[in-house]
This record gives structure tokens, sequence and C-alpha cells, in this order.
């Protein structure tokens, strides 16, 4: 046999085995994709693009292939935080902290990494809205949540002065902690500047 042949044959048997390979991988992972995943994903992407009612719209999608996808149900609530629809984003985010609560396993830390982002969602909705006690209770779970098991008396003492450098939750945390112990008149709970530079939290994958 023509050895130019012989090598033409083995190239072609190469590519189209290297071919078939990657469109099979690429196919396998559409079809074994979790129902609601591929629009969660878009809804993410919206939110990236500051395209709230957009990424909303994707989120119904997915939870309309999926009711119970928590990574649309945390998109959904992020958007609507920055529609300034508290009380509808409080509300899913409460949801969303019931359903994980009593779905989540130990080993799941990206079920964690969403709780923490629920709480600390929550907590910043209510420190908007001055309900600075339970922004400060959630902000405290949050941080429980995300952090290694702490148990014991003085937990909220314990999580707010870690000695690991703090979080913007944690600073927030802080801060509030010790206004709530001054005097009412003397406390500053609020200062408008500071405020909008609070950021919605979200897992690194919805």
């Amino acid at each position: 046999m023509n050895i130019n042949i012989l090598r033409r044959f083995i190239i072609i048997c190469a590519v189209s085995t290297f071919v078939m390979f990657t469109f099979w991988a690429v196919y396998k992972s559409f079809v074994n994709r979790p129902l609601g995943d591929y629009e969660t994903e878009v809804c993410d992407n919206r939110l990236k693009d500051k395209m709230w009612d957009k990424a909303i719209k994707a989120a119904n999608e997915a939870l309309i292939k999926n009711p119970e996808h928590r990574g649309a149900m945390m998109c959904k609530a992020i958007a609507n935080i920055n529609k300034k629809e508290y009380d509808l984003a409080l509300k899913q985010l409460s949801n969303l902290i019931i359903f994980l609560n009593k779905n989540l396993v130990d080993d799941d830390l990206t079920g964690r990494g969403t709780l923490a982002a629920a709480y600390a969602n929550r907590g910043i909705i209510k420190d908007r809205k001055g309900d600075y006690e339970g922004a400060l209770k959630d902000y405290i779970k949050s941080l429980e949540t995300d952090s290694e098991a702490v148990e014991g008396p003085g937990l909220g003492e314990k999580i707010l002065y870690m000695i690991n450098k703090p979080s913007s939750i944690r600073k927030r945390a802080q801060y509030i902690h010790e206004q709530l112990k001054l005097p009412e008149e003397e406390r500053v709970l609020s200062v408008p500047d500071r405020d909008k530079e609070q950021i919605m939290h979200k897992p690194g994958k919805l």
C-alpha cells in the first residue's frame, strides 16, 4: 500500500474520532443538563447586563421547567431587588431560605453558598427598609452558613468578631451591632452614600 495513502487514512480516522468524541461530549452535556439550567444561565447573563426584566423572564421560564430550581429562584429575587421591588424579593428570598433549609444536605457546597447568599440578600433588603435588627440577624445567619460550624454561647459575637479578613457583610453587621448598642438618638444606621455600595450576593454558579 502506498505510504501516503496510508498516512492520509490514519489522519482522517484520527480527525473523525476526535470530531465524534467532541460531538458526543457536547451532546451529553445538553441532554444530561438539569431542567431549567440553561434558562437560569440566561438569567445570570441578563443580571450582568443589568437587564432586570429579561432576567426575570428567563428565571420564570426556568421555574416553569423546574419549579424547585434554586438558582432561578435566586436570580429572580436579585433582579427584583435591583428593580427595588423589595417586598416581592423579600418574599422570594424567604421562600428560598425555607426550601433550602428543608432540602439542603451536608455535602452540598453550592447549596450552602446559595443559602448564605439568600440570607445576605434578605439582610440587605431589611437594611434598606430600616429593619436593622432583622438585617443583623440575617447577616449573622449568612456568615454562619458560609463559615465552618460554630457552636456554643455567644454565637453572634464569635461570628461578628472572627479574626479572618472581614467581608462587606461582616463589616456592615459589625457596624449595625455597634450602633444598636448606642442610645437611639445617637445611632447613625443609614448612610445613603455608603448604603449604595452594598452589592447583591449569589453563589459562583446559579
